[in-house]
């Protein structure tokens, strides 16, 4: 019926027979994609509309597509693509609120990434609203519609939430399939290509790194929370860059922040950013690293340092991705990927009560342990390797090789302080070596015995010449780089003899191929 006081059509609340009309086509459809876009056609006809969108938010990728349309080519389906937070539709998976825009020429939220077009000089509306399951948003609704100088669309909006909530099963069933058939289609691209994912900003090729290697691959392109653990030294702030780098967001920042560093007066300044005048000191406005990093990640370092007061704001921002400035009471959104990493037992912190648990279960969604150097022994060949060439170029140094003395005591030493004291002790012996070779003596004394170094050999003399037994299989493959059948002579067994050792110890073989004991 015609409404007197706007002048328009107006959207009775009795008037039914569409709503009806729509639920059964969606309660017995069989083919749900052709029958979604009849439903956007009456839609459209029922709205008195032009075009009807429904898209899709694919988790996996950090993206919104469009999945059903009615007016729109193939082709103009495929042009939309949007990121959360982009333009219209991605403010409205962001803030999960309806978006009017009156007039999409005088907008500059409307991206028109899809390039339709309207063929007459009427102003052209733009209505999205959120599809909401279970507290979740799974995709958005969205209609085109030109009019004549229309400001009230209130009516509108009040029944595309109605069929959005009547298509929301559907569009979450829609969703999951997507996800699910891009994992297959990763699973089948690796083992088709037989291809090992592998960061370029981290040095290893040991079974439990290639473990860790994969981890990395299968979080990177999700918006996962990761907390990454293990001991100090160990390169947590290299994983935390190859996740980013191997992401969606690898062009956005990426904002790193030691925790532990941060004075806890000025913590919640720095992560969250303060307003001219909040406190004394504050002469301007002062952006937080939240704020520097909207679009990418933000990688909090020394997590377990946070103090108690701080864990309790921080949970606000993971549970809604919004911060307020310090002294402002504007609600700022963000969108962020969140990564900490720390080498503490937070479980134990826990306990005694310096570690909220909700916090740490919304940290530790996904946890990544790096492996301890001393857990990765095969790996410090090929570290040393890299660690000379990156040393000869920064230092202007010319180290050709490293000895078998040498490389030996490196290879037994307990390592404490992991990659970074490894990393330490080359640089040492690089400046202390007078003819561009390292030798035993110019490491620290701290290796130069096995009191010192925490390495005597302890145990049952079973357990020992386990030890002298695979050190010395090590040693024959690092000189043989990796060739079983010369190792093999060089210890005097038969070939057959050296694989079984090989097994027994789980040694690779085709990790010492790397390394060169010559340097040029």
């Amino acid at each position: 019926m015609f409404c007197e006081k706007y002048k328009r059509i107006c959207y009775a609340d009795n008037d039914l027979n569409f709503l009806v009309n729509i639920s059964n086509v969606i309660g017995h459809s069989e083919n749900i994609y052709k029958d979604l876009e009849l439903v956007l056609e009456e839609l459209c006809e029922y709205l008195n509309a032009q075009y009807s969108i429904i898209t899709i938010v694919d988790r996996n990728c950090d993206r919104i597509m469009i999945n059903s349309a009615f007016g729109l080519t193939d082709e103009e389906k495929k042009k939309g693509i949007y990121r959360i937070g982009e333009g219209v539709v991605g403010e409205v998976v962001s803030t999960e609120q309806p978006v009017v825009i009156p007039d999409i020429a005088r907008s500059d939220k409307f991206l028109n990434r899809t390039g339709i077009t309207f063929q007459s000089n009427k102003p052209v509306a733009f209505l999205c609203v959120p599809i909401i399951i279970k507290n979740e948003i799974t995709g958005t609704l969205s209609i085109h519609k030109e009019h004549a100088g229309i400001t009230d669309f209130s009516a509108e909006i009040k029944y595309l939430n109605i069929v959005g909530m009547l298509i929301g099963r559907n569009v979450s069933i829609r969703r999951k399939q997507i996800e699910e058939l891009d994992e297959l289609r990763k699973e089948n691209k690796r083992l088709k290509g037989g291809e090992l994912f592998k960061p370029v900003n981290i040095v290893g090729n040991s079974s439990l790194m290639r473990d860790l290697y994969n981890l990395i691959e299968r979080v990177s392109s999700t918006n996962t929370t990761v907390m990454i653990r293990g001991e100090s030294g160990v390169g947590k702030e290299l994983i935390a860059e190859a996740i980013h780098n191997a992401s969606l967001r690898a062009g956005k920042p990426f904002v790193k922040v030691n925790c532990s560093a941060l004075p806890e007066n000025l913590i919640e300044s720095e992560l969250f950013g303060h307003e001219k005048g909040a406190f004394t000191g504050a002469n301007a406005q002062h952006t937080g690293r939240f704020e520097m990093a909207d679009g990418g990640t933000i990688f909090l370092d020394e997590i377990g340092d946070i103090p108690l007061s701080m864990q309790v704001k921080l949970l606000r921002v993971i549970q809604q991705r919004q911060i307020e400035r310090v002294g402002g009471n504007k609600t700022i959104n963000i969108n962020v990927r969140i990564i900490t990493a720390t080498n503490r037992n937070l479980e134990n912190m826990i306990r005694d009560g310096s570690f909220r648990d909700d916090f740490y279960y919304r940290i530790n969604v996904f946890p990544i342990y790096v492996p301890a150097l001393r857990e990765r022994r095969a790996d410090i060949p090929i570290l040393i390797d890299h660690f000379i060439d990156k040393l000869n170029k920064r230092n202007g140094t010319k180290i050709k090789r490293i000895t078998g003395g040498a490389l030996d005591m490196l290879m037994v030493y307990s390592w404490p302080g992991n990659i970074r004291e490894l990393e330490n002790v080359i640089e040492r012996a690089s400046i202390l070596t007078t003819d561009n070779v390292i030798h035993s003596y110019n490491l620290p004394p701290t290796l130069q015995t096995g009191f010192s170094s925490d390495t005597i050999d302890k145990g049952t003399l079973s357990n020992v010449l386990d030890k002298v037994e695979r050190q010395m299989i090590v040693d024959a493959l690092i000189l043989t780089k990796g060739n079983i059948a010369k190792a093999a002579v060089q210890l005097g067994i038969t070939e057959r003899i050296m694989g079984l050792r090989i097994n027994k110890y789980d040694l690779e073989p085709h990790n010492y191929k790397q390394l060169s004991n010559e340097k040029s």
